[in-house]
């Protein structure tokens, strides 16, 4: 084995590389996702002291920008990286020139993982330890569906004539993740229409139930981005929580219910 192989993996050049896939074309919140890891041997036998697969989202915050000594600062609003859920190797091995390693590994996609809808951004993040070595990564982005609760909701709005027009992951306080999901909806038609200008939803959920909160604007002047900074206070009114023992068309009509008798 030539010290220049070793010298180059140690470099990158040459070196181990990895690679993550998926067994199924889209996440769901709450379900288990199967995803397959191979190692790929490089030119030299390298030992690998660890595996991480990691599952990130994208969500912004606002962030105070320095201004050299001066004191305080502008704030910008700027998007942050979140581990939604992550898996290790629990052993080191040594993988040789050109053999690949297999490994099959389960995570369960907490409840509360943003829709891919919008500019909301989901990814799996794979990565090699590897000891006086540049550690190769694979980034895959990811869809994520809404659970088949989720799902019934939006589809009872929809049906109502309310179309979701904008989503976004805002920080937020009072929760386990740092965020929530904003789901905007503008009514195009039927009963709300002509009542409302916008219908801002933020839901947030656990194996037991669902959380939602409601911000509903008749007037003209926007209410974008109003719930996160609204829910850090405890300042919203409407909320409406539903037992996850409901049907999704059931939950579809509580909430169709809520609503009417709220506006």
């Amino acid at each position: 084995m030539s010290f220049l192989k070793k010298t180059l993996a140690s470099f990158g050049i040459g070196s181990a590389k990895v690679d993550s896939v998926l067994q199924q074309e889209a996440l769901i919140p709450g379900q288990t996702v199967k995803v397959t890891i191979h190692v790929y041997g490089g030119a030299t036998a390298q030992a690998i002291d660890n595996i991480e697969l990691k599952l990130c989202c994208r969500y912004i915050a606002e962030v105070t920008m320095a201004r050299g000594r001066e004191e305080g600062g502008s704030t910008r609003r700027m998007p942050q990286a979140h581990t939604l859920a992550s898996w290790s190797l629990p052993y080191a091995f040594t993988i040789a020139a050109g053999e690949t390693r297999d490994f099959d590994v389960e995570l369960v996609v907490p409840w509360n993982t943003p829709v891919t809808i919008g500019d909301a951004k989901v990814w799996l993040e794979t990565g090699l330890d590897i000891a006086m070595a540049i550690d190769p990564a694979d980034k895959d982005m990811l869809t994520v569906r809404p659970d088949p609760f989720m799902d019934g909701i939006f589809t009872a709005l929809e049906e109502q004539g309310l179309r979701l027009r904008q989503v976004e992951c805002e920080a937020a306080k009072g929760f386990a993740l740092p965020f929530v999901q904003e789901f905007e909806f503008v009514p195009t038609d039927g009963p709300f229409h002509g009542r409302w200008r916008e219908l801002e939803i933020v839901a947030y959920r656990d194996k037991d139930q669902l959380q939602m909160w409601f911000e509903i604007d008749r007037f003209q002047h926007g209410a974008t981005g109003m719930l996160a900074s609204l829910l850090g206070k405890g300042e919203l009114k409407r909320q409406l929580t539903l037992p996850c023992t409901l049907s999704p068309a059931q939950a579809g009509e509580r909430v169709l219910q809520f609503l009417d008798s709220h506006s």
